[in-house]
């Protein structure tokens, strides 16, 4: 598990202290942090839905769009955390061990 003092951790807590601030704890439920990590995805998938690949790829380029892709992304992070905290799995170490599982999986040319 990765300790207090890794970005992802402080970003973790950060998030935990936010929603126990507000009381929000009895409604972060796993499933109820998952359907809401679905909808804030979504919400980003609704800033590239009817765009060109070239469009796509030259959004985050325009000051406005750029901010939206910002702060979906932050909202998907958020939730994930919280997601993580409610389900006691270590972001870090569960992103490692996926990257292993397709390093085999895939493995390179």
């Amino acid at each position: 598990m990765a300790d207090a003092t890794t970005p992802v951790a402080a970003l973790r807590a950060n998030m935990r202290r936010f929603a126990a601030a507000r009381g929000w704890d009895p409604y972060h439920t796993p499933k109820n942090l998952t359907l809401c990590l679905a909808s804030e995805v979504g919400e980003l998938c609704e800033i590239f839905r009817w765009l060109t690949p070239e469009e796509s790829a030259a959004a985050a380029g325009d000051p406005a769009t750029r901010e939206r892709i910002a702060d979906e992304l932050a909202d998907i992070a958020n939730v994930l955390f919280l997601l993580c905290e409610h389900t006691g799995i270590d972001l870090s170490d569960a992103v490692m061990a996926k990257t292993a599982k397709n390093a085999i999986k895939y493995p390179a040319p």
